[in-house]
């Protein structure tokens, strides 16, 4: 386990094992150069924040021009996606009889989205990945065959 010492410390060991004053000073010189070495790593950017988005496909273009949201839930793998949506509303009823529902019901998706605790969510067998809504992509799904760096 690393443990970090002061410098005055290790100085003063040094000097009480009758180490030359030149090579006690030149190791504190390279103590001091690999500190400083280690500050330069620890100071990193903060981490980019990301954003969930789901993408849309829609092949025959029948979605152009319409902006969607939505939010990211799973259900277990051996489930219909189908059963996702009856599952919020179970979650959604099973909450608002709770004391803490009674005084605040959900009533709509995004209420259960942002609100319900997990708890609730997990015994429905339903979890939500977004609390907020994101925004849906619309894709064509093919890789256009033009070169892009060409038309700049």
């Amino acid at each position: 386990m690393a443990k970090k010492v002061d410098i005055d410390l290790v100085k003063a060991v040094l000097q009480r094992n009758d180490m030359d004053v030149r090579l006690v000073s030149q190791i504190l010189e390279e103590i001091q150069v690999e500190m400083n070495a280690m500050a330069e790593d620890e100071e990193k950017p903060p981490p980019v924040k990301k954003q969930h988005v789901f993408m849309l496909s829609d092949p025959k273009g029948v979605l152009e021009g319409r902006d969607f949201t939505g939010w990211i839930v799973q259900v277990p793998e051996e489930d219909s996606p189908f059963v996702a949506e009856e599952r919020l509303f179970r979650a959604a009823y099973e909450y608002n009889t709770t004391p803490k529902g009674r005084r605040l019901s959900v009533k709509t998706i995004a209420e259960v989205c942002e609100s319900v605790p997990l708890r609730v969510l997990k015994e429905q067998n339903v979890w939500v990945r977004t609390k907020e809504p994101i925004y849906v992509l619309r894709t064509a799904g093919k890789i256009p065959t033009v070169d892009i760096k060409a038309q700049e």
